[in-house]
């Protein structure tokens, strides 16, 4: 994982994702790069105000935005002492974080999802109900369009992310992908623990199988199997055990189930959204 984008917002929950990260990047030895997050410019503009006045305001708060967004990351990058990254990219692998900001994103979440394709990671904030963000419209963005993993940060940093990781293996496709992603933190944690929640998983592989998968590439699981529970009650479990055997990852596959059925009656992926307090790599 040696490319890390970080999309950037001027929000309280920007500091812990941007520790998240660079978590991350020191294992890895990545390069960090942010952008601003910037919304789209409405395409209707309300009757009861001349519309260039209204664009033009609309306009210059994006602008604002992004500065303060460029201004806290670079802080942050700076704070942390971490190098800026040289001019056309190293010709050797680097083996340290180093950082760079790309200038005049495109506005509209979309663009995480465009952009995010050439990194080998994205970094965000949990979703909130925060007008300033994160925004649930930006991480489904990335987690649909990118086709890369992402790693939603806590609101509280951790500090360390992936040496105890718990799967919440549930046999999905979804989880297949989460779990193979997530591979270069397998390889390097000290402890890796498959848990499965009976009732909430679909036909597929078994978690004994899995781990006999993994074990053919050095990583040693434990396996743990909770009785009862569904799509509703899995949530709960799974940050329920990772809380209690000390985990700092969470690998979790997104949206087994519909995002309207989540958004109607709960699932599994809209709790550990909601309610996440150490980081979790996700993916569709």
């Amino acid at each position: 994982m040696k490319s890390i984008l970080v999309p950037t917002e001027p929000n309280d929950a920007m500091w812990s994702t941007l520790s998240t990260a660079l978590t991350a990047a020191k294992t890895f030895g990545s390069r960090l790069e942010g952008f601003a997050v910037r919304v789209s410019v409405p395409t209707v503009v309300a009757m009861d105000v001349a519309p260039s006045a209204s664009l033009a305001f609309f306009e210059e708060e994006n602008a604002e935005a992004a500065r303060q967004s460029r201004d806290l990351f670079e802080k942050f990058m700076t704070d942390q002492a971490v190098p800026a990254a040289p001019a056309g990219g190293p010709r050797l692998p680097q083996t340290a974080p180093s950082w760079a900001w790309l200038d005049d994103a495109p506005e509209g979440d979309n663009f995480v999802g465009h952009y995010g394709r050439i990194f080998d990671l994205i970094v965000m904030g949990r979703p909130s109900t925060d007008p300033q963000g994160p925004h649930m419209s930006t991480f489904e963005a990335g987690l649909f369009e990118s086709g890369r993993p992402i790693l939603l940060a806590p609101p509280k940093p951790s500090p360390t992310v992936g040496r105890h990781v718990l799967i919440a293996w549930n046999c999905s496709t979804e989880q297949a992908r989460a779990t193979a992603f997530a591979m270069p933190f397998l390889g390097r944690a000290d402890q890796v623990t498959i848990l499965t929640v009976e009732g909430a998983v679909v036909p597929g592989p078994s978690a004994e199988q899995l781990a006999a998968n993994l074990a053919l590439h050095g990583i040693k699981t434990s396996l743990v199997t909770t009785k009862g529970g569904d799509n509703r009650t899995a949530g709960p479990t799974i940050l329920d055990h990772a809380q209690r055997l000390g985990c700092d990852l969470i690998v979790k596959g997104a949206y087994t189930q519909s995002r309207l059925r989540q958004m109607i009656f709960g699932g599994t992926t809209r709790h550990i959204l909601t309610y996440a307090e150490v980081p979790v790599l996700t993916a569709h």
